[in-house]
């Protein structure tokens, strides 16, 4: 029998995960970026301007997503995101974030940095690291 402490810990990890997203997606509102838009943002940024597929996106998304196609879709029509055909197989597109894309993933940054800041204080660096390992163990990573 699983105990009742396991069951209150888990309770707060669901609880926390929604309220920092409800925060995010808040704080992206005006900017009319979802938070799986904005995910997808980072994503790219972090590909340091080389191509990615729409499957590859998925597989490093936070939430994943079976609309990683339809995210993308959007993005291009703001114009923070190019797609073109895989040179290498013509099934596949490459997905880049563009200028105005990374520009405006630095104000969003900005924001959800905001976010943060009343409670970075709240754990201590060595506190954040014994989460992130407690985390990490629960879901059999090591």
């Amino acid at each position: 029998m699983i105990n009742k402490e396991y069951y209150k810990a888990i309770f707060e990890i669901i609880k926390t995960g929604h309220w920092i997203t409800d925060s995010v997606s808040q704080a992206l509102k005006e900017d009319k970026i979802t938070e799986p838009q904005y995910n997808v943002l980072r994503i790219l940024k972090g590909q340091k301007g080389n191509p990615i597929t729409v499957n590859e996106i998925q597989e490093k998304m936070v939430q994943r997503s079976s609309n990683v196609t339809r995210i993308v879709d959007k993005l291009l029509d703001k114009g923070f995101v190019n797609r073109s055909e895989c040179p290498t197989n013509r099934r596949k597109m490459d997905i880049t974030i563009t200028d105005l894309g990374l520009s405006e993933l630095d104000k969003m940054n900005k924001k959800v940095e905001a976010i943060h800041l009343p409670y970075k204080d709240n754990l201590t660096a060595e506190e954040a690291k014994t989460l992130e390992i407690l985390i990490k163990k629960l879901k059999g990573e090591n």
